[in-house]
């Protein structure tokens, strides 16, 4: 904060005083002897590590050059938070910003990139950014940002903290994303391996309030949700409801849950119990079919026709439907039964209720379901240990603002 008082040797400095941009172009790269490019796409949130780029051979226009120890930042779309170090020589996309310290005996190169990783730059570099589609920022805006700097001792140690949390973050951030490749590699061959006689239909519960039945075996209840029309936001018999916006790949996102009518006879056909798994009806190819499990999150809630409920009976488990949605869409099976359009793929519950349903044993489910889950739960606790890791940066450079 601007108005707290400073540890001594600590004082505030703007950005450009002691940060300077580099303006080192090659019109010829491969010349020049820069055979690696990096672009916006090759610049991961959170972390300052170039893992990819592209070859200055196959092709491409960039000029600005960056050297190993550099700090490269994404000026465009800044909220997506794309700093890194470089750790070799290249040139890179005019949408980066490519930084050095003036003075390296005011401020050490080392710690850089973390005060650029740091939430007050974020949030200057957002809110003077300009544009609509592709919002950016520019030097004299960002050389106006104000930061506390401490004295060069203070950073030496500074800095050792904060290598040591980016290290623990890196390691985290690595065995969570292992961890998922283990969950969808487990989720592959446990049912790619199934060879099961007993495959049921998945019945079409209808739409209708009704709730015709199509006979057939059933591993469970099939319903669209309610469609959203304007005589339905009346204000009358108002209840909550859940659309494909609060569906992602297993978890339901109720930070933003919509309302509008349903009467008691629609409120009894359309609420969701626990247990029941919601998947997006119609999606992008990639996401028809997403999947998660409603956990009454939301009392009394129901749930809107881009959304398909799939409720199982006492031979299912939610978490093996789930599982098994999750196979069909990673493998696209349900992008092969969708109808498509240009840019959206529809499910359709009719469609769905036609796909064969591999019907195991509980004991057999519930095998799989502790299998997949053992996984699933680390995943979590590894991204929550990255994260309080990258806190500790805004902790380490803001202690310096108070005495």
């Amino acid at each position: 904060m601007k108005n707290q008082p400073l540890k001594p040797g600590w004082r505030r400095v703007k950005f450009g005083d002691v940060v300077r941009l580099s303006k080192a172009r090659s019109q010829d790269p491969l010349t020049d002897g820069f055979d690696r490019y990096v672009g916006l796409e090759h610049l991961e949130p959170g972390d300052l590590r170039i893992r990819s780029w592209g070859n200055v051979a196959d092709g491409v226009t960039f000029t600005s050059v960056f050297q190993p120890g550099q700090v490269l930042f994404g000026k465009r779309r800044a909220y997506q938070r794309k700093v890194a170090v470089a750790d070799f020589s290249g040139v890179c996309s005019g949408d980066i910003y490519v930084l050095e310290t003036k003075d390296e005996q005011v401020l050490l190169p080392e710690l850089l990139p973390f005060i650029c990783q740091t939430d007050a730059f974020f949030d200057h570099a957002v809110g003077t950014s300009a544009g609509s589609l592709s919002p950016r920022t520019n030097w004299v805006s960002l050389a106006d940002f104000e930061f506390s700097l401490p004295p060069i001792e203070e950073q030496h140690r500074l800095i050792r903290l904060l290598l040591n949390a980016e290290v623990a973050r890196s390691a985290a951030d690595e065995a969570a994303t292992h961890a998922e490749k283990l969950r969808k590699s487990l989720l592959f061959e446990t049912f790619d391996a199934l060879q099961v006689d007993d495959t049921v239909r998945i019945p079409f519960l209808a739409t209708e309030v009704d709730c015709r039945w199509v006979k057939a075996r059933d591993a469970g209840e099939i319903l669209m949700g309610r469609q959203l029309s304007p005589k339905y936001k009346t204000g009358k018999n108002t209840r909550k409801y859940l659309r494909v916006a609060n569906v992602f790949d297993g978890f339901i996102d109720t930070s933003d849950v919509n309302e509008m009518d349903f009467n008691e006879r629609e409120f009894a056909a359309f609420k969701l119990q626990s247990g029941d798994v919601l998947l997006n009806e119609g999606q992008s190819r990639e996401l028809v079919g997403r999947s998660a499990i409603f956990r009454d999150s939301v009392p009394d809630c129901c749930f809107q026709n881009t959304l398909i409920r799939f409720r199982p009976n006492a031979e299912v488990m939610s978490e093996y439907a789930h599982y098994y949605f999750q196979y069909c869409q990673y493998t696209s099976r349900f992008v092969q039964i969708s109808k498509q359009t240009t840019s959206i793929a529809h499910l359709g519950v009719q469609r769905f209720a036609e796909m064969n349903f591999p019907l195991l044993s509980i004991d057999a489910q519930k095998a799989i379901v502790d299998a997949l889950s053992a996984v699933v739960a680390v995943i979590p606790q590894l991204k929550k240990r990255a994260q309080t890791a990258s806190t500790i940066r805004n902790q380490v450079l803001m202690a310096g603002a108070s005495r």
